[in-house]
């Protein structure tokens, strides 16, 4: 399928990714975004990165924008990098998918471009070539400096005492990751660092990853084991036991940490975070950055915060770490959640991150995918489902849970049944994939539902 571009930028095939296409891109991005005539860029450890982000640096230089090139980097140290600065910045990354496939995240001066910024974007596809040479400079300390933020604001004894496992894959930030924990006090082994691209969606962790995860637990007696999605703005985290602690847990946990008083997570977050009264408020929005920010954003003045099911955490206020204050960062972070789930969970010098997590309200998700699922075929049967309260009953009754109760198509379908089991199915916003996500009241009956659902979906897609 050709490039699309939506929610989280412009994704699609490398082959597709022509010099014309990101050129054409970037043209429009910089004519209708505020960036002060300044553009910080980035990219990930993909082969085709590099390359890519030469062309993003020529079109921005070309239009008289000056460059400040970062290399390989996290995309929140990017985006903190441009904060600090005044600027904007554009990410070369396909974040979580495929080695083949590819794509730019875009940040104006004021953060992550939102949906209003995309419909100007489309609109001024097409603007001709300048003439123009502007500077270029680097910048090789930025990822330094979002290590000393952290470092600043967390301590130098934060995780004293523990030793923390690192699955470094391909993941762009793997080394300001162990930087930062061995900073904050912690013993660090490196794991499965790879020169080749391995694609990690941490919502939707494979069976073959888990089960590694589990051995290296078993293997080298860690306290937890911690990773990102390529572009490190997603976490991984599991606990003593290799078990991985699902993102939208990792978010509460944190939230509480720093003293949240205004949680925006998008409807696919368990409802554990609705319960009790440790939140002022909690906002629901639809599935993606864009929308957490923007509700984040109607509650500016506020101790608010967000986070996705993916883990991912935004901080909208400046807060107040165990060693000093940790400052606003309005884009999706892969290292606040894992530090604040590793520092709510010390016991002593040692730390129990499934104690901790089984102090949350017991629900759990759980979600996958099926690939390769072109998006007119997802959306057909998302409407199907939801036209049709027959089909409806039919689907949980494959499921082997009761009758609907409760339905939410605030971003593709989602079912509450009388057993309390919910699931949410939608189509990918940056993907040829159906998502389905599951939530119960233990993990293991929320593995099994999305285990029979995807071969229910899959068997629905095939007639």
């Amino acid at each position: 399928m050709p490039p699309k571009f939506g929610t989280s930028g412009l994704r699609g095939l490398v082959v597709e990714l022509t010099d014309q296409i990101v050129t054409d891109h970037v043209r429009a991005f910089l004519s209708v975004c505020d960036v002060g005539g300044t553009l910080f860029v980035g990219h990930d450890l993909r082969d085709s990165s590099p390359a890519l982000a030469e062309v993003v640096a020529d079109t921005a230089r070309d239009l008289g924008v000056n460059v400040v090139s970062c290399g390989a980097l996290p995309t929140p140290a990017l985006a903190l990098a441009a904060q600090e600065a005044g600027a904007g910045a554009l990410m070369v990354t396909g974040s979580h998918i495929p080695a083949d496939r590819n794509g730019l995240k875009f940040y104006t001066r004021t953060g992550e471009i939102a949906k209003s910024d995309e419909t100007a974007i489309l609109g001024a596809l097409g603007l001709s070539a300048r003439g123009l040479t502007a500077a270029l400079t680097r910048d090789t300390q930025a990822c330094s400096r979002y290590r000393d933020r952290f470092v600043s604001a967390f301590g130098a004894l934060a995780l004293r005492g523990t030793r923390i496992g690192i699955y470094c894959h391909s993941a762009v930030g793997r080394d300001v990751m162990s930087d930062i924990l061995r900073g904050v006090g912690a013993e660090v082994l490196e794991l499965g660092r790879s020169e080749t691209f391995i694609p990690v969606d941490t919502e939707a962790v494979d069976a073959a990853t888990r089960a590694q995860l589990r051995s290296w637990a078993s293997e080298h007696r860690v306290d937890a084991i911690v990773s990102t999605d390529g572009d490190s703005d997603r976490p991984l985290v599991t606990d003593a036991g290799g078990t991985v602690v699902p993102g939208d847990v990792l978010g509460q946990i944190t939230a509480a940490l720093v003293g949240a008083e205004v949680v925006v997570t998008p409807v696919s977050s368990n409802t554990g975070v609705d319960s009790g009264d440790s939140f002022g408020a909690v906002v629901r929005t639809r599935i993606g950055s864009p929308y957490v920010i923007a509700a984040m954003e109607a509650r500016a003045g506020e101790k608010v915060v967000g986070y996705e099911a993916n883990g991912g955490f935004l901080l909208g206020f400046d807060a107040t770490g165990p060693g000093g204050t940790l400052p606003a960062l309005m884009t999706r972070d892969a290292m606040l959640p894992i530090l604040g789930a590793l520092c709510a969970s010390r016991s002593g010098d040692g730390m129990d991150l499934a104690a901790r997590v089984a102090r949350e309200p017991a629900r759990f998700t759980a979600a996958d995918r099926l690939e390769n699922v072109p998006t007119e075929r997802s959306q057909a049967l998302v409407s199907k489902l939801s036209a049709d309260s027959t089909v409806q009953d039919d689907l949980l009754g494959r499921l082997g849970l009761g009758a609907a109760v409760a339905l939410d198509q605030t971003d593709g379908l989602r079912l509450t049944s009388d057993t309390g089991t919910i699931i949410h199915i939608r189509p990918s916003g940056n993907a040829p994939e159906l998502r389905l996500y599951v939530e119960a009241d233990d993990p293991a009956a929320a593995f099994a539902t999305l285990e029979t659902g995807l071969g229910v979906l899959r068997d629905i897609l095939s007639r």
